[in-house]
């Protein structure tokens, strides 16, 4: 049998904290490995746990989500942990902050059980989860804040004219399905451009290219 998926939750509203424990632990393929209830505890208890998913609230005291998202998953940690945030409201910038800071996506907290079970195994498996039409609003609204903290022209990236196309076509917000479609390909080939996009700018998933898309002025 394969090994559950080793959850820990981490939210400072006991109720809410509470609810996702008991919709995780009801799953025969998710497991919680532990919960807690600010951003230090979370740093702490992954260090220890090593889950293979953290649940992580945004806003809490000791340490904001945001934080311990950039120790557990950030730039430079050799280890890092994957972090789905969880937020309030879907235009909340901290949101925006929290994916800059490695986490690999969001969700809603008010979105269905169902939703949030998908998005514990769509994270465990190594995709982000970062819904298309929700990416074009988010990143679209912090655009201008994003673009000046990087300069580089497009003719700097060592992408090919087609790679860059199917970059700009993830930074607007579309699925695989919907890039296949306007490029007339397959969805195996654009998931195979996906892969090299990744791998030439040295991104862990979508969401990094989002942003990283956003910030080298590659999208309007």
């Amino acid at each position: 049998m394969t090994a559950p998926i080793r959850v820990l939750v981490c939210d400072d509203q006991m109720l809410i904290r509470t609810g996702l424990v008991t919709i995780i632990d009801a799953q025969p393929d998710l497991e919680v490995a532990g919960e807690c209830g600010d951003g230090q505890a979370a740093v702490d208890l992954a260090g220890r746990l090593r889950p293979d998913v953290v649940v992580m609230d945004v806003r809490m005291p000791v340490l904001d989500g945001i934080e311990a998202t950039r120790l557990l998953a950030g730039a430079g940690v050799p280890h890092p942990v994957k972090v789905l945030v969880v937020t309030t409201f879907n235009l909340d910038e901290y949101v925006y902050e929290a994916l800059r800071a490695g986490a690999s996506g969001f969700l809603l907290k008010d979105a269905p059980p169902s939703q949030l079970l998908h998005g514990i195994r769509t994270v465990a498996m190594g995709a982000a989860l970062l819904d298309p039409e929700v990416t074009r609003q988010l990143v679209g609204r912090y655009a201008a804040r994003i673009r000046p903290a990087e300069g580089g022209a497009p003719r700097d990236l060592p992408l090919t004219p087609r790679e860059l196309e199917v970059l700009r076509l993830i930074a607007d917000g579309l699925s695989n399905s919907e890039i296949a479609a306007a490029l007339l390909i397959s969805q195996e080939t654009v998931k195979t451009f996906v892969s090299r996009i990744l791998a030439k700018l040295g991104l862990r998933d979508r969401v990094q290219a989002v942003v990283y898309a956003y910030r080298r002025g590659l999208v309007t």
